[in-house]
């Protein structure tokens, strides 16, 4: 896990779906892990913040993205 994954993870938008236009520190874990058991991750660096991002809440790390979060428009 690097600052820089981190920091995707605290600025970047869920593109499509459900949660379109929510943080992906935001998605429900519930959301995440029904990706995880379709094996559906998105391809590429989107899939891999998003596996990071359940990773990081099913350890209960998300206090590690929270100094790092995009300040509200």
């Amino acid at each position: 896990m690097e600052k820089q994954q981190l920091l995707a993870i605290a600025t970047t938008v869920m593109p499509f779906g459900k949660y379109q236009g929510r943080l992906l520190i935001d998605l429900p874990e519930e959301y995440l892990l029904w990706f995880a058991r379709k094996n559906s991750f998105p391809a590429g660096t989107l899939g891999d913040l998003m596996q990071l991002t359940l990773a990081i809440k099913i350890e209960g790390l998300q206090d590690l993205v929270t100094p790092l979060r995009r300040p509200a428009p």
